[in-house]
Parts: structure tokens; sequence; C-alpha cells
């Protein structure tokens, strides 16, 4: 059985599959989810998503939750979530109240800094300081630079799907690539679709380069 036909056997067996994505308003998490949900259903799954929280005009948190599997409410319970998908760096701090030690976060390095720092009303941290925290407290942590990615596809409006793109290529992840693509296909513009598949491939390709370069890591402190 090949590993993409092997999603479904693994949410079979585990039931509930948890994701949340978090970001800014304007960065396409709703459109990310929504894609994530249609190729979900595609695969013959069951899936749940909740509202959008908070302010989704450009500045505003938005965060959006997905349980796919036997599940009836979209929320994620404190701890439980599968996988987090930060979309901002400093946004990723506002969920690590969600994640376990066998959570995967993927955070996007590319800081959206509020206009209220402009205004001298709020301090935006430091960016290095943002990722010590975040790598003292999750074990299994990808930070890739979307917004470099998605320039280098052609279009910084692609950085929703570098995102999407990495996270179908973590570990456990229970819909097949095909699928997401063919659900990309089906909601964006047919005239951004190859730039935004670029996007996508070279998003999945940067986590799976890091999925071999731990393997071997593992494999050397092994021998």
């Amino acid at each position: 059985m090949s590993k993409e036909s092997d999603r479904g056997e693994k949410m079979s067996m585990k039931n509930i599959y948890k994701i949340q994505l978090i970001g800014v308003g304007g960065q396409g998490t709703i459109k990310a989810s929504t894609i994530v949900g249609e190729a979900t259903m595609k695969k013959g799954l069951n899936v749940v998503m909740s509202e959008v929280h908070g302010m989704a005009q450009r500045g505003g948190t938005v965060v959006t939750e997905l349980k796919i599997g036997e599940a009836y409410s979209p929320l994620i319970e404190e701890g439980a979530a599968d996988l987090l998908i930060a979309f901002e760096p400093t946004e990723a701090l506002r969920s690590l109240n969600k994640i376990n030690c066998n959570s995967f976060v993927i955070v996007n390095s590319a800081p959206i800094v509020p206009f209220t720092v402009s205004l001298g009303i709020s301090e935006y941290p430091e960016l290095s300081s943002v990722f010590d925290e975040l790598k003292t407290k999750i074990k299994n942590l990808s930070i890739i630079d979307a917004q470099k990615i998605a320039k280098e596809a052609g279009s910084i409006i692609s950085e929703n799907m570098v995102l999407l793109g990495a996270a179908v290529a973590t570990p456990e992840f229970p819909v097949d690539k095909d699928l997401v693509i063919q659900s990309m296909k089906d909601n964006l513009p047919p005239k951004s679709i190859e730039t935004n598949l670029k996007a996508f491939e070279l998003g999945f390709e940067e986590i799976r380069k890091e999925g071999i370069k731990r393997a071997k890591k593992g494999i050397e402190k092994i021998n």
C-alpha cells in the first residue's frame, strides 16, 4: 500500500485529526481551511470547521479550527491539536495552549507588524526571542519563510498555499496530496492556479527535505 493511500487507514484508527490555523486578516487562512475541508470530503471523511474568531479585516487575528473524522464540534480543546499552522510568528505564541508534545507546528517566519506599533500604542517583540521561545516549547517545529517562497513561486499572495503545502507534507496528515491539489483547483481563480500550485509544491518540498534531514540525524545518533 502506498504512503498516500495509507493516510485513510491512519485516520480510521485515530478517529479525529485536529488542525488549527492562525494568522491575521488578509493572509488567506480561511481559504486554506476551506481547501483542506473540501479535500477531506473528497476523501470521504467527515470534517467540521469553526467559525472565524477575532477580526477578519487586515491586521486582526483570524483563527480557524478543523476536526477531521468522528467529530461534531470543531472547537479544539487545550493541548489537543495535532497540527498548528501559524501564518505569522507572534500568532504562533497565542496558540501554544492548543498543542502538546506530539503536535506538529509550522510557523511562517515573515512578520506582520500591527499598525498599533507605528502609532506607538504597542510593541512588536524581537523575532529572535519569538523563535527562541517557540523552539523551547515545541518539539516538532518547522519555521519556514513562506513569504520568500511565495515570491519565488511568482506572487506573495500565494503565501497561504506555501503553508498549505508544508502542512500536507507533515507526518500523519490525513488527506492525500492529490485531493488537496484538486480542491485548490476548485477553489482558486483559474489564472492563479499555476502560481499557487508552484507555491504549494515548494512548501511541500521544504518540509519533505526537513524530514529527511531529521531522519538522517536520528540515524547518526543511533550509530
